[in-house]
């Protein structure tokens, strides 16, 4: 029996660049179920991020809403998205379909100090709270890292097929510098056990019932840990170089001045295990085996998305509303960093983005600039129900516009803007305050801050205005 409401799939990758996927011309490893899927589907070259962390910008992308607007806006403070705020599990299910979420959630901050080396801690409080969220069905497996420290779905199934101990010891270990192969069978990497559970779920789920169903792999986001069996898939002799210019950080006013140089603590992730906190300080067959290591993980997603992809379609056919995106990029070793904090970077904030309508299978490519928060108005609209206010649009109706004029990024202490041409970046945290301004069209890699030059002065203050137009209307409503 045909339902009446399209089916609403959606995939998303941590932490995954957009130039990491064949379909977006990468050639040091393929992606042929993704390269299939962007030949039915709409592919975005101008898709952005709400914020280069996972919880404001998961929190824009399920809400609609910017990080200030959700109030969910770091990692790191007690913001977890309030249950009092919209979200697509809600207002789907109050159009009647079941809900279910495989993979990582995030939607409340880690308690990065309560993780200990030796021991992996309860998590019960924030699975049911994610629970609350609006999710019918939850298979959590809440980051690599989060399922070494606490005990969520994935971490009890591993630990019971004996594989949780080794994992965590290389997660833990320094030497390692967050780059290892997976300790265990293909079948238990945290990727190849979301896109199990999924399709499991896929398989039983009544056809006529319709189904929201969040696919959210927690790689390729570090630790870089790849099944041994999928660095046959790389080919590095294909990998594009490293973006870098010589002395791009001398100057301490630079954002990435700290991460690259170790002057005290930069906020760029690969600080951390960096030696003397320097992300200069790593060799280039540490850079080689990252990005090695971070591609092969993208070809075992890839896989998964397969058989998601085949069971959805079995199961369903044609009448579905199909998205696949990440919630963020990945330095990966350009500008000689990896990681995301404070990244204002295209590699970071240019996400990749296919979108399949219900009923087509055409591939069409847009220029347009869209964003993540454009998501919960594109969901609404295929399952005809009502629009709630959001700071998006359904993505057809935003191309049809022309694309927004501009995207914005943020997070705690960080905003960002860019009207395709200038991006602008403002920092501001204890101890530091930063401004960067980067011509995209002179200088499409970002090397060159050019805030102090006077012929740009007026398009800087252009894009101020619009970042104080996007606050003032919350701040001062």
């Amino acid at each position: 029996m045909k339902q009446s409401k399209p089916h609403i799939l959606l995939i998303t990758a941590d932490e995954l660049r957009k130039d990491a996927l064949s379909c977006y011309g990468n050639e040091a490893v393929r992606t042929p179920n993704l390269d299939r899927f962007a030949m039915e589907a709409i592919q975005f070259q101008k898709a952005y991020a709400a914020s280069p962390w996972c919880l404001p910008s998961r929190c824009a992308l399920l809400t609609g809403l910017y990080p200030h607007n959700s109030g969910a806006y770091s990692n790191f403070r007690k913001c977890e998205l309030s249950t009092g705020v919209p979200n697509l599990f809600q207002m789907l299910k109050q159009g009647g379909y079941t809900t279910s979420v495989h993979g990582k959630c995030h939607f409340a901050p880690v308690p990065y100090n309560r993780t200990k080396p030796d021991v992996t801690l309860p998590y019960d409080e924030f699975r049911n709270y994610y629970l609350s969220l609006g999710i019918d069905h939850l298979d959590l497996q809440d980051d690599k890292q989060v399922s070494v420290w606490f005990y969520d779905d994935y971490a009890k199934e591993l630990e019971a097929a004996g594989y949780l101990a080794a994992y965590r010891r290389d997660t833990w270990d320094r030497s390692k510098a967050k780059v290892f192969p997976f300790p265990g069978p293909v079948e238990w990497h945290p990727d190849s056990w979301v896109g199990r559970k999924a399709v499991e779920f896929i398989e039983r789920h009544p056809q006529d019932q319709p189904l929201f169903c969040w696919v959210s792999f927690s790689g390729p986001h570090y630790p870089f840990d790849p099944p041994q069996a999928y660095f046959d898939r790389v080919v590095m002799t294909k990998d594009k170089p490293r973006k870098m210019k010589a002395g791009e950080f001398d100057d301490e006013r630079r954002i990435h001045h700290r991460s690259y140089h170790g002057d005290g603590r930069g906020i760029a992730d690969g600080c951390g295990p960096a030696p003397n906190h320097a992300q200069k300080n790593y060799s280039e067959a540490y850079w080689h085996n990252l990005r090695k290591s971070y591609y092969a993980n993208v070809a075992l997603i890839d896989d998964q998305i397969g058989r998601v992809l085949d069971a959805f379609r079995r199961r369903f056919g044609n009448d579905a509303l199909i998205i696949f995106t990440a919630d963020h990029g990945e330095m990966l070793g350009n500008h000689g960093i990896w990681g995301k904090g404070d990244c204002g970077y295209e590699d970071v904030l240019n996400v990749p983005l296919l979108v399949q309508y219900p009923g087509e299978r055409q591939h069409t490519t847009t220029d347009a600039k869209v964003m993540l928060t454009d998501m919960m108005a594109t969901c609404l609209k295929a399952a005809g129900l009502p629009q709630i206010p959001t700071d998006g649009g359904d993505f057809k109706e935003v191309i049809e516009r022309g694309g927004h004029r501009y995207v914005f990024s943020e997070g705690e202490g960080f905003v960002t803007v860019s009207d395709g041409e200038l991006k602008y970046i403002h920092v501001s945290k204890p101890g530091r305050e930063c401004c960067e301004l980067f011509d995209l069209k002179n200088d499409p890699d970002e090397f060159d801050n050019v805030i102090d030059r006077s012929e740009y002065a007026q398009k800087l203050a252009e894009l101020r205005h619009a970042i104080n137009n996007l606050f003032i209307r919350k701040l001062l409503a």
